[in-house]
């Protein structure tokens, strides 16, 4: 881990560091409970916190279907560099929705209205697209760039069922293909441009 994968972002005014590990941001559990509890010994407050939530003290322990419990990173302290608890951002959530803390609330009101809204777009798949123009267009995107991307996405998901249909089953094989046709079309593999 290099010094620019380490970030410090302000969380509530408060100071919350964060580490990037395999194109994923790592946040220090400690800092986002100290922000939004202005407890004094964080680590006490965690550990009383999965006392109270016994599903949280699984996660945090296990991890569970798809969920990735914390991780210990190098994190950068005033001390030097120290070993911390930090997690993804989805795990993040999960600990926010066990802070009793009024700080913690609107960012639960927050997680509701994105789980209605993504409720919502199950039953009506066109608020899905409509949201991925919206979200494209406030990032600045031209109507032009936005169509172009949302026509790649489209036929990118039609190859990958082709592939699915002729026998690709594990994630080599979709990597194997589609090094191939970035071989032939642009003369490099995606690893080779990434490089």
């Amino acid at each position: 881990m290099t010094e620019e994968n380490a970030k410090i972002i302000a969380f509530k005014g408060k100071n919350v560091r964060r580490v990037l590990l395999n194109d994923e941001w790592w946040f220090v559990i400690n800092d986002v409970i100290q922000s939004l509890t202005d407890s004094q010994d964080s680590a006490q407050y965690f550990k009383r916190l999965k006392e109270r939530d016994p599903e949280l003290e699984k996660l945090t322990d296990k991890g569970g279907v798809h969920f990735v419990p914390p991780l210990m990173l190098e994190v950068d302290t005033s001390g030097g560099k120290q070993k911390m608890y930090c997690w993804n951002t989805e795990g993040i959530f999960r600990l926010i929705q066990s802070i009793p803390s009024p700080k913690a609330e609107p960012f639960k009101r927050w997680l509701a209205k994105v789980g209605y809204e993504r409720v919502r777009e199950i039953e009506d798949p066109e608020l899905a697209t409509k949201r991925t123009r919206e979200l494209y267009k406030a990032k600045g995107y031209s109507d032009g760039w936005i169509e172009k991307r949302l026509r790649g996405i489209t036929i990118r998901e039609e190859l990958t069922e082709e592939w699915k249909d002729r026998g690709a089953r594990q994630e080599k094989d979709y990597e194997i293909l589609t090094a191939e046709i970035s071989k032939a079309s642009f003369g490099v593999t995606p690893s080779e441009y990434k490089s």
